[in-house]
């Protein structure tokens, strides 16, 4: 793993990729990194992800507890320490507010679906939780049950939740959620989607084993 200066590096920029390409707004959104020793190197509450510097980061414990740093512990942690306890196979974590993913949940709308063969073979489908109040516990309860079979998840009303090896592999899952989801849109302005047949899922899902991808995907609707 990178050393813990050069992963604050690491996550400024991902951040001001967030904040550029309209992910995130003013200070929304939270990235975070499972360090070695157990602890989560993350971004701070109330600061936007456009301008952050590595000194701005701070270290919290497996519990949500700062450790060092200046600033305040995102209200947001609960639901990144849900995803590390439920993948042991995870070490970042982002969470941002893609609008036109955003969207789909809020005109109840799934992403789930077999659509794209690229967003099957990725992620499967991109399921949405339950609604919880932003910024409360309830965050914790809702992506649990999701995360453990997907690395790509929308929280009701709310927002995106992407998970990686690295903080670049969380983010690029974000990018790619919110393109689908752009994608999908312009589609649904056009006429009826056609989703893809039930063999043709099954076609992508053997192709994307025979690449050697690895990780849960998400296959409750795609059929």
């Amino acid at each position: 793993m990178k050393d813990n200066a050069e992963l604050r590096e690491r996550i400024c920029e991902i951040g001001r990729r967030m904040y550029a390409r309209n992910l995130v707004a003013a200070s929304d959104g939270n990235l975070s990194v499972r360090l070695e020793d157990g602890t989560i190197l993350c971004t701070p509450s109330n600061v936007s992800k456009g301008f952050m510097q590595p000194e701005d980061l701070i270290i919290a414990d497996a519990s949500g507890e700062k450790v060092s740093g200046s600033g305040k512990v995102t209200s947001e942690l609960p639901t990144h320490l849900a995803c590390y306890e439920e993948r042991p196979d995870v070490n970042s974590v982002v969470h941002a507010h893609p609008p036109h993913a955003i969207a789909f949940t809020l005109a109840g709308r799934s992403l789930s679906e077999g659509v794209l063969p690229e967003v099957v073979a990725a992620f499967g489908g991109i399921p949405t939780s339950a609604y919880a109040t932003p910024g409360t516990p309830e965050g914790n309860e809702v992506i649990r049950p999701l995360i453990r079979s997907c690395d790509a998840a929308m929280l009701d009303r709310h927002g995106s939740v992407t998970v990686g090896k690295t903080v670049d592999e969380a983010y690029f899952k974000l990018e790619k959620l919110e393109h689908a989801a752009q994608t999908l849109f312009a589609a649904h302005l056009l006429g009826e989607l056609q989703p893809l047949s039930a063999d043709e899922v099954a076609r992508t899902l053997a192709a994307r084993r025979a690449y050697g991808a690895m990780g849960p995907i998400y296959t409750a609707d795609l059929y």
